[in-house]
C-alpha cells in the first residue's frame, strides 16, 4: 500500500501524538471518580445560539439493526434522509437534505464529522459517510446542527449545517452483546461486542464485530455485504480523560439505478429497469445488477485526551484514515486504443495492457481471428432496451451468425489516505460578575486521494460477467493532494441577563492534480476563505423554561478535487461556495416536555455545477461529453422548524415535527426555481410506548412535492413501527434478553426517494426485521 505523508502532517501529527502520550505518562494515577453512567444524556435542543436537534432512544428503536446510521436522523426537524433500500446498504442512491442543501451523487454541502472528527468528505468517489464508521449498534446519538452550526465544526463542506455521529462509551460492567437479525430479502447480521469492564485503574473499553447481508429488494440478484469491526477505550486519569477509537469497514455493494421520468415509475413501481439475468447480448447486459457495483475499504482511527491545565479546558486529538474501493460499470464494448492493424485487436489477448492514449474506436463484435466486424449495410436495429435501443452496431441481429460480442468491465478505482490533528482550548474567567469563556481552536488535515480507471474485458461476454482481472487499459491515473488548516476563535459573555457570543474562524485548502500519464494536465487552485463570521445571542424569558435564541453564521465549502479531475477544467471560473446562515428561535425545556421553534433564512452563492456541451444518452462510458465546471448564482432558503418531545403519561411519548422550507435557485435563467429534491413541507409525528418488560412506537413522515427539474414528484408518506420486550436475568448466566420486531414502510407505501436532474430513486417497500439480543 503506497501512503504518502508530508514532512509537515507528519510533525504536527506526531508532536500531538507525543504530547498526549507524555502527558498521560505524568499524569496522576489517583483514585479517580468514575460515574456510574457513562453515557451522556441526549438532549433535543441544546440551550446555544442556533438550531440543533439530536436524536434520541426511541429514534433509534425505529430502526432495525441492519439499518445505516443515516436513517436514525430522517425524524427530526429539516432533515430528510433517501437510501435505495431500509438497510441503507447503497450510496450511489442515498441522499441527505437540510433546508435545501444536498449531499448525493454530484454535491457535498452538509458536513458529517464522526465524534467531531471530520469525515473527509461525502462524495460517492471516494468519500465516507458516517455509515463506513459506525456500526448501527454503536452509535450513541447523531446531533444536528442546521444552518449556523458550531464554529468548531470539523468540515469544509458545512454549508447548511453538521451532522455529527458519536459513538458510545465503554460500560463500567463486564459483559458480552450478542445479537442476531434476520429480515425480508435475505437480511442477516450478527454482532457481538465485548465490555471489558475495569482492564486498567479507571480504564474500560469495548470491542465489536458485525457481518451483515441482504440482497436487492426488486429481484433478490444484488448483493450487499458487510463486516464491521470496532473497538474504543477510554481512560479517566487525574485531571485527564484519553479515548482511543478503531473502525474497520468492508462493504460491497451492489447498486440500484436511478428511472428517467414517471412513465417509467407508473410502468412499474418496482423495478429501476436493472436485469436480474445474463442476456449475452452485451448492449442489454450493460443494465445487468451484478455489475453495478460499489466496493469500500475504509480503516479509521483516533487518539483523543480532554485535559485541565488550572483554568484552561483543551482537547487534542490525531487521527488517521485509509479509503480504498471501486465502482463498477459493464461497457458494451472494448476500446479500441491500439493500432495492431492487420493482427487481431491486442485488446482481447490477456496479459497486454495498454497506459493512457487516445480512443482509436470501439469494438462490438470480432470474427474468430479477433478483428473487428460492422454490421451489415443497412440493418435495421432491434434492441429497444436499455435507454429505448442502441444502434445496429449493437445488435447481434446485424451481423453474420458467427459473430462473436464483446465487451468491457470498466472500474474506477479509488484511495485515499488521510491524517490529520484537532486542538480546541476553552478558558472561563470572570469579568466582574460575568462569566466570559473564550474559545480556540485549529484543525488541519491532509490527504492524498488517488484515482485510477481500469477496463478489463469480459471474458466470454455470452456466459457472463466474469472480467480478466488484468486490464487491457489504463485509460487515467492521477493523484489530489489536498491540504487543508481551519482556525477559530471565540468569545462567549454571560450578562446574567443573556449569553452573546461573537466569533471568527478561515480556512486554507490548497488543491492539486497530479496527472501520473501527462504532467501537462497538472492543476492547482488555492481555496481558501475569508475571515468567515459568527454571532449569537441566548436569553431567558421570565417565563420559567423559555429561552430566545439568534444566530449568524458565514459558511463556506472549498473548491473540491472533483472540480480537477477534467483536464478541460478552466479553474478561473471557480470560487469556493459561500452561505450566510440566520437563526431565529424560541425554545421550552422542563421535565416532561422539550420544544423549539425556528426560523431561519439562508442566502447560498457561488454555487458550483457542472457544465456539459453535449447531451450523451444513456452512460457515457468514456465520459466523452467536455465540459467544466462554474459558479452559478446561487440559493435562497427560508423557512421554519418546529419539534415538540412531550412526554404524555410515564408510559406514552409524543414526538412531533414540522417543516416548512422554500429553497429556490438563483440561477441565471432559473430565478424562483425549487430547489432539485428539496420538499417544500414536512412533518413527523411519533408516539412511543414503555411499560414493564413492553415497548413500542408508531412514527409516520409525510414528505411533501419535490421537483426533479422536467417532472414534479409526488408527495408520501411513510411509517414505521417496532414492538418489543425486555427480560431482565431471565436464567442464569443471562443478564437481559431484548427482542424487538421493526416494520419499515409499514403502508407499503410506494414512493420516489433519492432525486436527481430529471431521474430519481424508487424508494423501499414495506420491509420487515426481527432482532434478538442476549447480554450476558
Amino acid at each position: 500500500m503506497d501512503i504518502k505523508v508530508t514532512t509537515k502532517r507528519s510533525l504536527l501529527a506526531l508532536s500531538v501524538i507525543s504530547a498526549i502520550s507524555a502527558t498521560a505518562a505524568v499524569a496522576e494515577e489517583a483514585a479517580v471518580e468514575v460515574p456510574d453512567e457513562i453515557e451522556e444524556v441526549t438532549v433535543i435542543g441544546r440551550s446555544v445560539s442556533y438550531a440543533n436537534n439530536a436524536t434520541d432512544e426511541p429514534m433509534l428503536k425505529q430502526q432495525a439493526s441492519l439499518t445505516s446510521v443515516l436513517a436514525a436522523v430522517d425524524n427530526l426537524p429539516g432533515v430528510l434522509i433517501n437510501e435505495g433500500d431500509t438497510f441503507g446498504s447503497d450510496d450511489w442512491s442515498t441522499s441527505i437534505s437540510i433546508r435545501g442543501f444536498q449531499v448525493d451523487l454530484s454535491q457535498q454541502q452538509i458536513g458529517i464529522t464522526v465524534d467531531g472528527i471530520a469525515n473527509g468528505n461525502s462524495n460517492y468517489g471516494g468519500g465516507a459517510k458516517a455509515n463506513r464508521y459506525i456500526d448501527t449498534e454503536n452509535l450513541r446519538a447523531v446531533e444536528v446542527s442546521q444552518g449556523t452550526a458550531d464554529i468548531a465544526s470539523r468540515s469544509n463542506e458545512a454549508l447548511g449545517g453538521t451532522l455529527n455521529f458519536t459513538t458510545i462509551n465503554p460500560g463500567v460492567d463486564e459483559q458480552l452483546v450478542v445479537s442476531g437479525t434476520t429480515g425480508d430479502f435475505g437480511a442477516q447480521k450478527l454482532y457481538m461486542r465485548l465490555e471489558t469492564g475495569e482492564i486498567a485503574p479507571n480504564t474500560y473499553a469495548w470491542m465489536s464485530l458485525s457481518s451483515q447481508n441482504n440482497n436487492d429488494w426488486m429481484d433478490g440478484v444484488g448483493e450487499a455485504n458487510r463486516d464491521h469491526y470496532a473497538a474504543k477505550i477510554v481512560s479517566y486519569l487525574d485531571d485527564m480523560d484519553i479515548t482511543a477509537y478503531m473502525s474497520y469497514d468492508d462493504t460491497h455493494e451492489d447498486n440500484y439505478q436511478r428511472i428517467y421520468g414517471l412513465s417509467q415509475f407508473q410502468q412499474n413501481p418496482e423495478w429501476d429497469q436493472l436485469t436480474s439475468d445474463w442476456s449475452g447480448i452485451p448492449y442489454v447486459d450493460q443494465s445487468y445488477r451484478r455489475g453495478w457495483s460499489t466496493l469500500r475499504e475504509n480503516w479509521f482511527a483516533y487518539l483523543e485526551a480532554n485535559m485541565t491545565f488550572g483554568a484552561v479546558d483543551v482537547k487534542a486529538n490525531a487521527y488517521y484514515h485509509d479509503n480504498q474501493g471501486r465502482g463498477d460499470w459493464i461497457p458494451p464494448y472494448v476500446v479500441d486504443v491500439t493500432d495492431d492493424g492487420t493482427n487481431g485487436h491486442s485488446e482481447l489477448v490477456h496479459g497486454n495492457t495498454a497506459m493512457g492514449g487516445s480512443v482509436l474506436g470501439q469494438i462490438f463484435f470480432v470474427d474468430a481471428n479477433g478483428m473487428s466486424l460492422s454490421p451489415q449495410a443497412g440493418c435495421v436495429s432491434s434492441l429497444t432496451f436499455p435507454y429505448g435501443g442502441g444502434g445496429a452496431q449493437y445488435d447481434p441481429a446485424c451481423y453474420p451468425d458467427s459473430a462473436i460480442p464483446v465487451s468491457s468491465y470498466r472500474h474506477t478505482n479509488y484511495k485515499k489516505q488521510r491524517s490529520g490533528i484537532n486542538i480546541d482550548a476553552v478558558w472561563t474567567t470572570l469579568i466582574g460578575d460575568m462569566e466570559n469563556t473564550v474559545r480556540g481552536g485549529l484543525w488541519y488535515e491532509d490527504y492524498n486521494r488517488e484515482e485510477t480507471r481500469s477496463w478489463q474485458k469480459i471474458i466470454d461476454s455470452t456466459v457472463g460477467y466474469e472480467f480478466d482481472h488484468v486490464p487491457y487499459w489504463i485509460q487515467y491515473s492521477r493523484e489530489f493532494p489536498v491540504e487543508t488548516l481551519m482556525f477559530y476563535v471565540e468569545d462567549e459573555l454571560d450578562l446574567n441577563v443573556a449569553k452573546i457570543r461573537l466569533g471568527a474562524k478561515q480556512f486554507n485548502v490548497d488543491v492539486e492534480k497530479k496527472d501520473r500519464f501527462n504532467s501537462a494536465n497538472n492543476l492547482a487552485v488555492s481555496s481558501d476563505s475569508d475571515v468567515l463570521l459568527s454571532a449569537g445571542v441566548v436569553a431567558p424569558l421570565p417565563v420559567e423554561g423559555v429561552e430566545v435564541f439568534a444566530g449568524y453564521a458565514e459558511n463556506y465549502a472549498a473548491i473540491k478535487d472533483v472540480v480537477l479531475e477534467r483536464d478541460d477544467a478552466d479553474l478561473s471560473k471557480v470560487e469556493p461556495e459561500t452561505a450566510e446562515n440566520i437563526d431565529v428561535g424560541i425554545r421550552y425545556a422542563m421535565p416532561g416536555l422539550n420544544a423549539s421553534l425556528t426560523y431561519y433564512s439562508i442566502s447560498f452563492e457561488n454555487r458550483i455545477r457542472f457544465v456539459s456541451n453535449e447531451d450523451v444518452s444513456g452512460i457515457d462510458f468514456l465520459e466523452s461529453a467536455a465540459g467544466g465546471y462554474i459558479n452559478d448564482g446561487g440559493i435562497e432558503s427560508d423557512g421554519i422548524e418546529l419539534a415538540v418531545d412531550y412526554q404524555v403519561t410515564e408510559s406514552l411519548g409524543l414526538y412531533v415535527s414540522y417543516t416548512h422550507n422554500s429553497s429556490e435557485y438563483t440561477d441565471e435563467g432559473s430565478e424562483g426555481v425549487q430547489v432539485i429534491g428539496t420538499p417544500e413541507d414536512m412533518a413527523v409525528i411519533s408516539l412511543d410506548y414503555q411499560h414493564d418488560i413492553y415497548s413500542a412506537g408508531l412514527s409516520t413522515k409525510y414528505v411533501g412535492e419535490r421537483s426533479a427539474g422536467s417532472f414534479t414528484v409526488d408527495a408520501y408518506s411513510v411509517s414505521d413501527f417496532y414492538l418489543g420486550a425486555t427480560l431482565e436475568q431471565p436464567v442464569s448466566g443471562i443478564e437481559q434478553i431484548d427482542v424487538r420486531l421493526t416494520i419499515n414502510n409499514l403502508m407499503d407505501e410506494s414512493y420516489l426517494g433519492t432525486i436527481a436532474t430529471g431521474a430519481a430513486w424508487i424508494g423501499a417497500p414495506r420491509t420487515t426485521a426481527l432482532n434478538l439480543k442476549a447480554v450476558f
